[in-house]
Protein backbone atom coordinates (compact mmCIF):
# COMPACT_ATOMS: atom_id res chain seq x y z
CA UNK A 1 0.00 0.00 0.00
CA UNK A 2 1.54 3.48 -0.85
CA UNK A 3 0.12 6.87 0.20
CA UNK A 4 1.15 10.23 0.16
CA UNK A 5 1.66 11.44 3.70
CA UNK A 6 0.90 14.93 2.80
CA UNK A 7 -2.57 14.07 1.54
CA UNK A 8 -3.60 11.51 4.34
CA UNK A 9 -5.54 13.90 6.34
CA UNK A 10 -7.95 15.49 3.23
CA UNK A 11 -9.53 11.97 2.54
CA UNK A 12 -11.46 12.13 5.70
CA UNK A 13 -12.74 15.53 5.15
CA UNK A 14 -13.46 15.18 1.83
CA UNK A 15 -15.70 12.34 2.53
CA UNK A 16 -14.53 10.31 -0.56
CA UNK A 17 -11.83 8.15 -0.26
CA UNK A 18 -9.79 7.93 -3.78
CA UNK A 19 -8.21 4.50 -4.09
CA UNK A 20 -5.78 2.91 -6.74
CA UNK A 21 -5.31 -0.48 -7.39
CA UNK A 22 -3.50 -2.84 -9.30
CA UNK A 23 -5.43 -5.63 -10.69
CA UNK A 24 -4.09 -8.46 -8.42
CA UNK A 25 -5.21 -6.09 -5.17
CA UNK A 26 -8.29 -4.95 -7.29
CA UNK A 27 -9.80 -8.63 -7.29
CA UNK A 28 -8.08 -10.17 -4.60
CA UNK A 29 -7.64 -8.41 -1.78
CA UNK A 30 -10.32 -5.35 -2.03
CA UNK A 31 -13.26 -6.60 -2.80
CA UNK A 32 -14.06 -8.04 1.43
CA UNK A 33 -11.61 -4.94 2.50
CA UNK A 34 -14.18 -2.11 1.09
CA UNK A 35 -16.97 -4.71 2.23
CA UNK A 36 -15.60 -4.05 5.61
CA UNK A 37 -14.44 -0.50 5.21
CA UNK A 38 -17.91 0.39 4.15
CA UNK A 39 -19.80 -1.25 6.92
CA UNK A 40 -17.69 0.67 9.82
CA UNK A 41 -17.70 4.15 7.17
CA UNK A 42 -20.70 4.02 5.26
CA UNK A 43 -20.89 7.66 5.33
CA UNK A 44 -17.78 7.45 3.04
CA UNK A 45 -17.95 7.05 -0.87
CA UNK A 46 -14.98 5.20 -2.13
CA UNK A 47 -13.38 5.66 -5.91
CA UNK A 48 -11.77 2.81 -7.38
CA UNK A 49 -9.22 3.32 -9.79
CA UNK A 50 -7.15 0.12 -11.29
CA UNK A 51 -4.30 0.37 -13.28
CA UNK A 52 -0.66 -0.68 -13.02
CA UNK A 53 1.70 0.64 -10.19
CA UNK A 54 3.74 2.87 -12.65
CA UNK A 55 0.61 5.15 -13.04
CA UNK A 56 -0.82 5.14 -9.93
CA UNK A 57 1.61 6.42 -8.21
CA UNK A 58 2.47 9.78 -9.75
CA UNK A 59 -1.49 10.08 -9.14
CA UNK A 60 -0.72 9.99 -5.41
CA UNK A 61 1.76 12.16 -5.73
CA UNK A 62 -0.28 14.65 -7.15
CA UNK A 63 -3.54 14.37 -4.82
CA UNK A 64 -5.61 12.75 -7.33
CA UNK A 65 -4.92 9.34 -5.44
CA UNK A 66 -4.97 9.03 -1.67
CA UNK A 67 -3.98 5.56 -1.54
CA UNK A 68 -2.93 2.85 -3.75
CA UNK A 69 -2.00 -1.25 -3.53
CA UNK A 70 0.34 -1.67 -5.55
CA UNK A 71 3.84 -3.41 -5.92
CA UNK A 72 6.35 -1.70 -4.58
CA UNK A 73 8.91 0.12 -7.09
CA UNK A 74 12.84 -1.16 -7.55
CA UNK A 75 13.54 2.51 -5.94
CA UNK A 76 10.35 4.36 -3.80
CA UNK A 77 9.89 8.17 -4.18
CA UNK A 78 10.57 9.61 -0.36
CA UNK A 79 7.27 11.26 -0.21
CA UNK A 80 5.59 7.98 -0.35
CA UNK A 81 4.99 5.91 2.27
CA UNK A 82 5.06 1.91 1.63
CA UNK A 83 3.52 -0.76 3.70
CA UNK A 84 3.95 -4.63 3.03
CA UNK A 85 0.48 -5.97 2.98
CA UNK A 86 0.90 -9.58 1.65
CA UNK A 87 2.81 -12.10 -0.73
CA UNK A 88 1.28 -13.39 -4.07
CA UNK A 89 1.37 -17.19 -3.91
CA UNK A 90 2.06 -18.62 -7.74
CA UNK A 91 -0.04 -21.42 -8.68
CA UNK A 92 -0.58 -23.41 -12.43
CA UNK A 93 -3.72 -22.70 -14.52
CA UNK A 94 -4.81 -26.09 -16.15
CA UNK A 95 -6.84 -27.01 -18.57
CA UNK A 96 -8.93 -28.94 -16.51
CA UNK A 97 -9.07 -32.74 -18.55
CA UNK A 98 -4.94 -32.27 -18.86
CA UNK A 99 -3.28 -34.93 -17.24
CA UNK A 100 -1.42 -33.05 -14.55
CA UNK A 101 -4.84 -31.03 -13.53
CA UNK A 102 -5.86 -33.99 -11.40
CA UNK A 103 -2.44 -33.04 -8.78
CA UNK A 104 -2.84 -31.57 -6.03
CA UNK A 105 0.46 -29.52 -6.72
CA UNK A 106 3.14 -29.26 -8.82
CA UNK A 107 6.77 -28.87 -9.66
CA UNK A 108 8.41 -26.19 -12.48
CA UNK A 109 10.59 -29.70 -13.40
CA UNK A 110 6.76 -31.40 -14.22
CA UNK A 111 5.81 -28.96 -16.53
CA UNK A 112 9.26 -27.63 -18.27
CA UNK A 113 8.01 -29.33 -21.52
CA UNK A 114 3.97 -27.81 -21.22
CA UNK A 115 3.21 -24.91 -23.81
CA UNK A 116 3.46 -22.08 -21.66
CA UNK A 117 0.77 -18.92 -21.65
CA UNK A 118 2.80 -16.00 -20.38
CA UNK A 119 1.86 -12.37 -20.08
CA UNK A 120 3.20 -9.53 -22.15
CA UNK A 121 6.34 -7.93 -20.50
CA UNK A 122 5.66 -4.56 -21.75
CA UNK A 123 2.12 -4.50 -20.46
CA UNK A 124 2.55 -6.84 -17.71
CA UNK A 125 6.23 -6.80 -16.66
CA UNK A 126 5.97 -8.55 -12.84
CA UNK A 127 3.50 -11.14 -14.17
CA UNK A 128 6.23 -12.00 -16.88
CA UNK A 129 9.35 -11.71 -14.91
CA UNK A 130 8.11 -14.34 -12.10
CA UNK A 131 7.19 -17.21 -14.44
CA UNK A 132 10.65 -16.22 -16.34
CA UNK A 133 12.48 -15.98 -12.97
CA UNK A 134 10.30 -19.35 -11.40
CA UNK A 135 11.65 -21.49 -14.33
CA UNK A 136 15.48 -19.50 -14.25
CA UNK A 137 15.57 -20.14 -10.69
CA UNK A 138 14.82 -23.98 -11.15
CA UNK A 139 17.36 -24.10 -14.28
CA UNK A 140 15.17 -24.52 -16.79
CA UNK A 141 13.72 -22.70 -19.89
CA UNK A 142 9.71 -22.21 -20.52
CA UNK A 143 8.18 -23.57 -23.69
CA UNK A 144 6.56 -19.92 -24.18
CA UNK A 145 3.33 -20.39 -26.88
CA UNK A 146 1.34 -17.65 -26.68
CA UNK A 147 1.67 -14.27 -24.90
CA UNK A 148 -1.22 -12.01 -23.81
CA UNK A 149 -2.06 -9.03 -21.44
CA UNK A 150 -4.54 -9.88 -19.21
CA UNK A 151 -4.93 -12.73 -16.90
CA UNK A 152 -8.70 -13.26 -18.06
CA UNK A 153 -7.48 -13.42 -21.52
CA UNK A 154 -4.66 -15.75 -20.18
CA UNK A 155 -6.89 -18.17 -18.42
CA UNK A 156 -9.82 -18.26 -21.14
CA UNK A 157 -6.42 -18.95 -23.61
CA UNK A 158 -5.94 -21.75 -20.86
CA UNK A 159 -9.63 -23.31 -20.90
CA UNK A 160 -9.36 -23.46 -24.83
CA UNK A 161 -6.43 -25.94 -24.28
CA UNK A 162 -3.92 -23.62 -25.26
CA UNK A 163 -1.41 -24.41 -23.04
CA UNK A 164 -0.73 -23.75 -19.01
CA UNK A 165 0.14 -20.55 -17.08
CA UNK A 166 1.59 -19.61 -14.04
CA UNK A 167 -0.72 -17.24 -12.34
CA UNK A 168 -1.33 -15.44 -8.53
CA UNK A 169 -3.26 -17.52 -6.39
CA UNK A 170 -6.70 -14.99 -6.54
CA UNK A 171 -6.71 -15.89 -10.45
CA UNK A 172 -8.42 -18.94 -8.66
CA UNK A 173 -11.51 -16.53 -8.36
CA UNK A 174 -12.32 -16.06 -12.03
CA UNK A 175 -14.73 -17.91 -12.66
CA UNK A 176 -13.85 -19.65 -15.94
CA UNK A 177 -15.01 -23.23 -17.11
CA UNK A 178 -12.43 -25.57 -17.92
CA UNK A 179 -9.75 -24.78 -15.83
CA UNK A 180 -8.25 -26.49 -12.95
CA UNK A 181 -5.66 -24.70 -10.45
CA UNK A 182 -3.07 -26.49 -9.23
CA UNK A 183 -0.50 -25.48 -6.23
CA UNK A 184 2.95 -24.74 -7.52
CA UNK A 185 5.88 -26.54 -5.48
CA UNK A 186 8.88 -24.10 -6.49
CA UNK A 187 11.58 -27.16 -5.72
CA UNK A 188 11.78 -30.40 -6.23
CA UNK A 189 10.76 -32.33 -2.82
Amino acid sequence: VASNLRNRSRAGAARKLRVGAIDSAAAGLLPALLRDFRAKHPDIAVQLLEDKTVRLLPKILTGALDLAFVRPPASADKRLEFRDLLQETAIVAFPQRHALAKRTSITLAEIAEEAMLVPDRRSRPHSHDLTMKLFEQAGLTPRMVQVADEKQTIINLVATKLGVAIVPRWTARMAVTGVRFVSLRPKQS
